[in-house]
């Protein structure tokens, strides 16, 4: 069987499992798409109140896409470009799951995941900065926004020879996070963005 054909298959549908509304709707009967901001990611499950179902949205999220590109790694030992094409793939699923109408999350967790599996410690360093903004900031959102756009600059400063394949992908999948929060971006130019740990501080004031 063509190994493109079995990756990308394998990469959409493994991106699309929409992890952070299949453990909010099993343990509490609930749909995380009416609560907060809509999103399935682990963010708004944080934010719904169920802390420990958003650690474990977080882990299977990036676990999810990490293992896509793994396989394909696998499948075509050597060949970047084949990883590349399907981290993308599993980053279009993650983003426009078939399973909730093409409406999924914002893209942070799953691409954290491709890049650990295609750039390890570029993807340590864009971590890093995510944690950096997050700590002095309390914008999730910045601090996502932050961290995708550190990749490419990282990439490029590191990477030696990338293909136009490579050098696509690894723009694209940060623009695609951008993109998706394109409200967040607008509430953070109005100053109308909420902080992490804001609505919980107000519910304990009150």
């Amino acid at each position: 069987m063509n190994p493109w054909l079995v990756s990308i298959s394998l990469a959409y549908l493994l991106g699309s499992i929409p992890f952070g509304y299949l453990l909010v709707r099993s343990v509490r009967k609930q749909d995380i798409r009416v609560s907060g901001s809509g999103n399935i990611g682990a963010t708004n499950v944080a934010r719904s109140g169920a802390k420990g179902l958003a650690m474990l949205t977080l882990l299977l999220d990036v676990a999810k896409t990490f293992l896509a590109v793994f396989v394909a790694r696998h499948l075509v030992p050597g060949n970047f470009d084949f990883a590349v094409v399907a981290a993308v793939t599993a980053m279009l699923g993650y983003v426009f799951p078939v399973w909730l109408g093409f409406r999924g999350g914002k893209g942070v967790a799953g691409g954290l995941g491709v890049f650990f599996a295609l750039v390890p410690w570029i993807a340590l360093c864009a971590l890093g900065v995510f944690l950096v903004v997050v700590t002095t900031s309390r914008y999730v959102s910045l601090a996502s926004i932050a961290a995708a756009l550190s990749i490419p600059i990282m990439s490029g400063l590191f990477l030696r020879h990338p293909s136009p394949i490579t050098i696509a992908g690894f723009l694209f999948i940060p623009l695609l996070i951008c993109v998706r929060h394109q409200k967040n971006i607008e509430r953070l130019r109005s100053g109308t963005e909420s902080r992490f740990g804001r609505e919980r501080a107000r519910k304990v004031a009150a």
